[in-house]
């Protein structure tokens, strides 16, 4: 098949547009029109179905999409990898993780990397679900549990509880409970039980769910739990690591806690020479590192 037909066929494909594609091509309509009906002869199928609408991909075109966006990410890695030969850091890097640490904790922080690398363009992905790295659905992670996929490069870079905290001025208002039976005079304020999240964490929640509460008030991510715990609306449930930007926070039922979930870092093995990830994982090491000496300097 022509590779330039192909290219074509993609971006008319992920556009579902013909004016759309041949914008993004520099192309006019009629170009691109031509060249997709060549290849739909060459192949003796038809790869759209036309309407007023727009295009809409036929069977045997979704399987060619697929393909073609395979070999499109693959392209996309290679050329990362040659642009990371050089020796200044700089480009796109497309970072994921999860909203709570993305917003809570990462997200803050990035201003350093950024005086570091001033050339370095980050796109953060903030988002539960947990992104295909080496489809290049995304250039490096940062997840709450170990990855499955063997190409991985992966490295552990810290652990996270969840844990109680409140307001002074909720608690001053409320009381502070002394055991987890107290919780009935107040109101637990968590992530909800359904939505995606780590395990530990929703048993957790679970567990202190089967308790007699007045109320609660449900939230489908950390940040707005800790934003209704700061605005002393009762009592959350909240990773520790929040503890050292948010330090009026208070923890309530210290020995109360979540089983223990680790936190990886990890890219695909086709981008252990990368210079940009090599830059972005220092920073998060280093990061983590301050991190833990604020916390012991807190306690």
């Amino acid at each position: 098949m022509d590779w330039d037909k192909l290219r074509i066929f993609h971006a008319v494909a992920d556009a579902g547009s013909l004016t759309h594609a041949g914008d993004v091509l520099h192309l006019s309509q009629s170009a691109v029109s031509r060249q997709i009906r060549a290849l739909e002869e060459s192949l003796n199928t038809t790869l759209f179905h036309r309407h007023a609408r727009g295009l809409i991909l036929t069977e045997q075109g979704e399987l060619l999409f697929d393909a073609t966006s395979s070999m499109n990410k693959r392209l996309e890695a290679a050329a990362a990898r040659i642009r990371d030969s050089e020796e200044e850091v700089f480009g796109s890097l497309r970072v994921t993780t999860t909203t709570g640490f993305g917003s809570l904790w990462l997200a803050p922080r990035l201003a350093k990397l950024y005086e570091k690398y001033p050339d370095l363009n980050i796109d953060l992905m903030l988002e539960e679900r947990v992104l295909d790295l080496p489809m290049r659905e995304a250039d490096v992670a940062i997840r709450m549990k170990e990855p499955s996929q063997a190409d991985l490069v992966r490295k552990r870079l810290m652990s996270v509880w969840m844990r109680l905290y409140a307001s002074p001025e909720y608690l001053e208002k409320h009381g502070t409970p002394q055991s987890l039976d107290d919780l009935e005079n107040h109101r637990l304020i968590c992530q909800r039980t359904d939505s995606t999240q780590v395990g530990a964490g929703q048993v957790f929640v679970q567990g202190l769910l089967t308790y007699d509460l007045k109320s609660t008030l449900n939230v489908n991510n950390y940040f707005g739990v800790l934003q209704a715990v700061i605005n002393n609306l009762g009592i959350g449930v909240l990773p520790h690591y929040v503890i050292e930007d948010f330090p009026r926070a208070v923890r309530v039922l210290p020995d109360e806690e979540s089983g223990e979930i680790p936190v990886f870092l990890a890219y695909p093995e086709e981008l252990r020479q990368s210079r940009r990830i090599a830059a972005f994982r220092d920073f998060v090491q280093e990061e983590i590192i301050a991190h833990r000496r604020q916390l012991r300097e807190n306690i």
